[in-house]
C-alpha cells in the first residue's frame, strides 16, 4: 500500500500527469453516475432519459439556456441540450454519460480477463522453463498470428449481440504482449538468489511464484493495464461502430456510427463531442502508462542514476 501510494504522489506532483489523474477521476465519476441512473432505470422498469424520443427536440444545437419555440400562436418552452440533441431529440451529454460507463465496463472487464491470463502464463513459462515454456511461447505464438480484429468479431457472433462476446473477445485476445512480458521479467528473477533462498528453504512453487517473484513484476501488471484500457474501449468502439457490439445503449460507437450520417446536413455536435470524449480519455491513459513506465520501469530508473 506504500508503495502504490508513494506512485501516485509522484504522479499528483507532475503537472501533466495530474491533469491526467484529473481526467480520469472525471470519467470515472460519470462512468459511475451514468451506472446508478442505468440500474435504478432498470429497477423501476422505465425507458432511461438518455433514450426518450422527443420529435420536438430534434436537432437541437448546444446551448446552456432553455430555447422557447412558438408554434401556432403557442409558446413552448424547449428543454436544455448542453451537448446539444441528436436526430431523436435525445440528449447527447446524456448519452456520452452512458457512454463513458460502457467503456469503463469494457476497459475494466476485459483487463480483469486479460491481465490474469498473461499473468499466469507468464509465471509458468518463465519460472518452470523446458516444455511449459515452450507450450507457452507456442500459445503466444498461435493467438499473436491470428488477425485479432477478426478472432473478435467471430467470438462476439458465437456468443451474441451484446457486452458478453465484446468481454470475450477482447480479453482472450489482448494477454500476449502481457504474458511475454511478465514471462521476460520472470525468467530474471529466478536466477536470483532470493529464489533459490527459497527453494534451499523448501517454498513450494507456487508460493515461490506468487509470493516471491510477482511483487517484484507488478510493475509491468500496472503498465499493462494502463495500456490495455484504452486499446479496449477503443476496439469496443469501432465493433460498436460495426453493429456487433452493445445493443439499445448509448456506446460511443453506436453514436459515431449514427452521427456520421448527418454531417452532410451540418449537425456537427454529436460527432465532435464524442470525438473528443474518446480522445481525451485515450490521451489521458496514453500519457499514464509513459509516466508510470517511467517511474517503475527498472531498467529506465538505473539508466536515470
Amino acid at each position: 500500500m506504500a508503495k502504490e501510494t508513494n506512485i501516485l504522489r509522484q504522479l499528483w506532483r507532475r503537472w501533466d500527469t495530474r491533469l491526467c489523474l484529473l481526467t480520469v477521476a472525471a470519467y470515472a465519476c460519470a462512468a459511475v453516475y451514468g451506472e446508478a441512473v442505468y440500474q435504478v432505470c432498470r429497477w423501476t422498469d422505465r425507458t432511461p432519459s438518455y433514450n426518450q424520443v422527443r420529435e420536438t427536440s430534434r436537432y437541437v444545437p448546444p446551448a446552456f439556456v432553455r430555447v422557447f419555440t412558438e408554434e401556432r400562436g403557442a409558446v413552448a418552452q424547449q428543454p436544455c441540450y448542453p451537448l446539444g440533441s441528436d436526430n431523436l431529440g435525445r440528449d447527447v451529454l446524456q448519452r456520452l454519460i452512458q457512454g463513458a460507463r460502457i467503456a469503463f465496463h469494457v476497459g475494466i472487464i476485459t483487463s480483469l480477463i486479460a491481465i490474469p491470463l498473461g499473468v499466469l502464463l507468464g509465471c509458468l513459462g518463465g519460472y518452470f522453463g523446458g516444455r511449459v515454456d515452450s507450450l507457452v511461447v507456442w500459445l503466444c505464438a498461435t493467438v499473436a498470428s491470428m488477425p485479432g480484429l477478426l478472432f473478435i468479431l467471430a467470438i462476439a457472433m458465437v456468443v451474441g449481440q451484446g457486452l458478453l462476446g465484446v468481454y470475450l473477445g477482447i480479453g482472450l485476445t489482448t494477454w500476449v504482449s502481457v504474458c511475454r512480458n511478465v514471462r521476460g521479467e520472470v525468467i530474471k528473477h529466478r536466477g536470483r538468489a532470493y529464489v533459490q533462498a527459497a527453494q534451499v528453504l523448501g517454498y513450494s512453487h507456487a508460493r515461490i511464484m506468487f509470493r516471491h517473484i510477482l511483487p517484484n513484476v507488478t510493475h509491468i501488471i500496472l503498465i499493462a493495464f494502463s495500456i490495455r484500457f484504452p486499446a479496449s474501449v477503443a476496439t469496443e468502439v469501432f465493433i460498436s461502430f460495426l453493429g456487433i457490439g452493445v445493443q439499445g445503449e448509448p456506446s460511443w460507437g453506436i453514436m459515431i456510427n449514427n452521427a456520421r450520417l448527418r454531417l452532410w446536413q451540418g449537425v456537427w455536435w454529436e460527432m465532435t463531442f464524442v470525438t473528443l470524449a474518446i480522445f481525451a480519455l485515450v490521451l489521458a491513459f496514453n500519457h499514464l502508462a509513459d509516466a508510470l513506465r517511467d517511474l517503475l520501469d527498472p531498467a529506465l530508473r538505473t539508466e536515470q542514476v
